[in-house]
């Protein structure tokens, strides 16, 4: 499976501790499987005047199931939801997997999180709110031993902006 990270440089030999700790799913190395999602993350950093290039690497995700703790979010649920907050709010939660994935918290659904999250709005209200957004996708990889054995890189292109 193709797998893709967006930033600045060129990412040959990936860390899982370089990230941020209050990310949704807690400090790791993060990718999608999803080009155009890649693409438009790296895009911010072109309004800044930098350089934007997109990794992409082979993940063997044969029986992943079996070789590592790994979980995976098929949806934005209330388990999704619980795990998000209890990382954005430095819980330790992730640590119990070498690979999670699921749906990223894009502008829409940051702002229902951060709703539920400050109680402006409760739980119910905030899964009714998720259940009309569609997913994209991210892979993070908690584990540095488990991510040298399965995501190998690949090659790398630069995106560029639209011409003037």
């Amino acid at each position: 499976m193709k797998l893709y990270h967006g930033s600045t440089v060129v990412v040959k030999d990936p860390l899982v501790s370089f990230g941020r700790d209050d990310l949704d799913f807690g400090k790791g190395f993060y990718t999608t499987d999803l080009k155009e999602q890649a693409e438009s993350w790296v895009k911010r950093f072109l309004v800044l005047g930098k350089r934007s290039f997109v990794s992409v690497y082979d993940f063997d995700n044969t029986d992943i199931e079996e070789k590592c703790r790994y979980r995976k979010f098929r949806e934005y649920n209330e388990d999704w939801l619980d795990f998000v907050l209890n990382c954005r709010s430095g819980g330790q939660e992730f640590l119990n997997y070498d690979i999670i994935e699921g749906g990223i918290a894009n502008d829409r659904v940051f702002n229902t999180v951060e709703l539920y999250f400050s109680g402006l709005i409760d739980k119910s209200t905030a899964l009714s709110r998720l259940k009309y957004e569609k997913p994209n996708n991210q892979i993070c990889f908690v584990n540095q031993d488990i991510l040298n054995k399965v995501l190998r890189f690949e090659t790398f292109y630069e995106v560029f902006g639209a011409k003037k």
